[in-house]
């Protein structure tokens, strides 16, 4: 009767050296072993299975149809194996990862992606902080280990996560964008948005106010919202409620923008970790994110 003990994976070691070299000797020297001991590990193998592996000569080694088929699924059993150790390892990984990302980021998106990290990892403490990230950049590897911010496109380091529009955008009922001069909702100085509006604004001549500004971004929307300014936005986190405006109602063209992680030189293992988790989880999102 077959058990487990047939698929021990000392003994496929053996025998996928031995397929792929196509010699005992060889075979022996790659895993260190006596060529007796890899000859009696295929005899233990071969016993158990019930069939034999290999055709031998004096000159040649060669795989018989048992042993074709078998190849593969040696091969994926070992690699299965080596996934699931190093698995088992790194979910032992400890440390803490101070993480800056911007407020739609860190509102909308970060949560669900951090719970499926810290469900992985329960050893390594990721801190966020969400604000303007402009400023966070300039202190990696002193506040923070990782950082995701936006950038004008074409102009920023980093690693590129996704990309995304600036957008002018507003209460379609209240028709903010016809009073004059425009009333806009924006963040503090530091926030591309707030840069990138204003620089549009006065190159077009539209005439403007800056009519409220908070660092929080559910207040600046729910300005907007209520009709009482218009205020820019990126294109995957729109609002309910609230409509993408153009050139048809006077508003200039804004930068495209990119999302993009930054890194400190000496990042950690565990920082490693949750870089490769962000970028790959977020590289997999939808365009709209917002889920508003």
């Amino acid at each position: 009767m077959m058990t487990q003990a047939i698929l021990d994976p000392d003994l496929l070691k053996a025998f996928v050296a031995v397929a792929e070299n196509r010699s005992f000797t060889r075979a022996a020297i790659l895993l260190n072993r006596t060529q007796s001991a890899v000859s009696m590990q295929i005899k233990r193998l071969e016993e158990r299975l019930g069939t034999e592996l290999f055709h031998r000569t004096k000159s040649t080694v060669d795989l018989t149809s048992a042993g074709d088929g078998l190849l593969s699924y040696a091969r994926r059993i070992l690699s299965l194996n080596e996934e699931a150790i190093g698995r088992l390892h790194q979910h032992r990984i400890e440390g803490r990862v101070r993480l800056g990302v911007m407020d739609d980021y860190g509102t909308l998106v970060l949560p669900s992606l951090l719970a499926r990290f810290i469900a992985l990892y329960p050893r390594i403490h990721v801190e966020m902080e969400t604000g303007l990230t402009s400023g966070m950049v300039a202190r990696l590897g002193v506040s923070y280990d990782l950082v995701i911010a936006m950038h004008q496109e074409g102009h920023g380091e980093g690693e590129l996560l996704r990309r995304d529009r600036a957008i002018w955008a507003a209460h379609p009922g209240h028709q903010a964008w016809t009073v004059d001069p425009l009333p806009v909702a924006l963040y503090p100085p530091g926030c591309l948005f707030r840069k990138w509006a204003i620089e549009a604004l006065d190159r077009s001549g539209r005439a403007w106010r800056l009519a409220f500004v908070s660092h929080n971004l559910s207040a600046v929307e729910a300005i907007a919202a209520q009709g009482l300014a218009v205020t820019v936005a990126k294109s995957s986190f729109l609002q309910s409620g609230l409509r993408v405006l153009s050139q048809e109602q006077g508003l200039p063209p804004l930068p495209g923008a990119e999302i993009r992680l930054h890194r400190t030189p000496s990042l950690s293992k565990a920082g490693i970790l949750l870089a490769d988790h962000l970028i790959g989880a977020i590289r997999a999102l939808p365009p709209g994110l917002a889920g508003r």
